[in-house]
């Protein structure tokens, strides 16, 4: 009798809780429900390292997570629909070419969590947008560069010049200058986020104009460098593993901070609209110049010392990598 009295007692205790709004005590009990639309597949280096992020998570235990590669624009309003109308409570992808229909989906259904990466504001109350923000180790990377290249000519190749990648390209170009003022690059755009055959031919171009190192913004450009014997810097992923004498550096996006970051704000009913581009800077560890690995001993000592230096002071903001959007220009004659 008494045990019962007490499972009721309990009992009674928890309905209170729960209508009296303690959100943390329902939802401990349940994962959070997530999904992700993504307009590339998930090899792809950019969706790679959401998808990554999101599924540390679910390794962990916080959240259910599912998601759909390779959705057409045309398709991407409908897929996110279905994933909100399904109760997932955070959606996250990539809208830049479907920025309009996002945010509609994202009005019709604001008690969902949106955060997409995205050019343009939060839109309130309910969209977050974020960016790879990473132009510090891209700055740290060209250091590398033109500490590395013997024709002191670069050659450049990226998906779109939409601000998200020009802005890397700049902070490339300028720390490269910093170590080498003699520098000049080639730069092409190949108008995909995925065409790897594309990007490939685009480098083999500048190779045969004297580009003896290749910054891959882009996947194939590293295929290129291999098979023509000439050296590459590599974006967002390290892919050194794969090209052991070709891949000297890479600048790493880490999505951790911000998915960690949204996930907790939804579990805590606290998520509002917000940029989560700073998330992605070295100082919330959301970007770091990956080890130079092979390249170690391969790397000029000097050459090294001045990156350890200047991402000591980009770490202490004495240094601050600048973020220019604009379309950077080729130098190369």
């Amino acid at each position: 009798m008494f045990l019962r009295r007490q499972l009721i007692i309990r009992s009674v205790a928890i309905a209170a809780a729960l209508a009296a709004g303690a959100p943390s005590l329902a939802l401990a009990q349940a994962k959070l429900k997530v999904a992700a639309v993504y307009t590339v597949p998930f090899e792809q280096q950019w969706v790679g390292r959401i998808h990554k992020a999101l599924k540390a998570a679910e390794a962990r235990g916080e959240i259910e997570y599912k998601a759909t590669e390779n959705v057409a624009n045309a398709d991407y309003e409908r897929v996110m629909r279905e994933y909100a109308q399904a109760g997932n409570q955070l959606i996250l992808g990539e809208v830049f070419g479907v920025e309009a229909a996002a945010r509609k989906v994202a009005k019709d259904f604001p008690k969902t969590a949106f955060l997409m990466g995205s050019s343009l504001k939060p839109q309130a109350p309910n969209f977050s947008v974020f960016d790879n923000y990473i132009q510090e180790p891209a700055y740290l990377s060209g250091m590398v560069a033109g500490g590395m290249t013997k024709t002191n000519k670069i050659g450049m190749v990226g998906g779109f010049p939409i601000p998200e990648v020009n802005r890397l390209m700049n902070a490339f170009m300028a720390g490269a200058k910093e170590t080498n003022p003699k520098v000049e690059f080639s730069v092409s755009f190949i108008n995909s986020w995925f065409d790897p055959p594309k990007a490939k031919e685009a480098a083999f171009a500048m190779i045969d104009k004297g580009a003896d190192l290749m910054y891959a913004e882009r996947f194939g450009v590293s295929d290129a460098a291999k098979e023509k014997g000439k050296l590459a810097i590599g974006n967002v992923i390290n892919t050194q593993d794969k090209y052991p004498d070709t891949v000297v550096a890479s600048a790493l996006w880490n999505f951790e901070p911000s998915a960690d970051r949204a996930i907790k704000l939804v579990k805590e009913g606290k998520f509002a609209a917000e940029d989560y581009g700073p998330y992605s800077m070295m100082k919330h560890k959301g970007s770091e110049l990956a080890p130079l690995g092979t390249f170690e001993k391969k790397v000029p000592a000097d050459i090294v010392a001045k990156v350890k230096a200047r991402e000591a002071d980009i770490l202490s903001g004495k240094f601050t990598v600048k973020v220019d959007d604009s379309q950077p220009k080729p130098t190369a004659k």
